[in-house]
């Protein structure tokens, strides 16, 4: 089934990663992949309800993906796939600006 997307590409991207936790979550995987717990720990304040609720919106959109281990206790890794490696231009850009506007606002 398509998924109904705006026809602004700006407003396409926002509604895919728009939200704050989704952008951190992005930031972190980045790097390559990452258990649960990890991701937990890295991102602070945010609750098991919710990072899960981001994570299955994420692998719904096709920018993460899930691998569960059958283990005991059970493992979960997640890593981005490589459309949503494709938003680290993106990432680098919100990095560099964030930084010179940090530096702006302590001058």
């Amino acid at each position: 089934m398509k998924k109904e997307l705006p026809l602004c590409p700006v407003e396409t991207t926002l509604t895919l990663i728009g939200d704050k936790w989704k952008v951190l979550i992005l930031r972190d995987l980045i790097d390559g992949t990452k258990r649960f717990g990890e991701l937990k720990k890295s991102i602070g304040p945010i609750s098991q309800k919710v990072l899960t609720q981001q994570l299955r919106s994420m692998e719904e959109d096709g920018l993460v993906e899930r691998k569960a281990y059958a283990e005991v206790p059970p493992r979960v890794e997640y890593s981005l796939t490589e459309t949503g490696s494709s938003l680290k231009p993106i990432l680098d850009s919100m990095w560099i600006w964030g930084e010179k506007y940090k530096e702006q606002m302590n001058e």
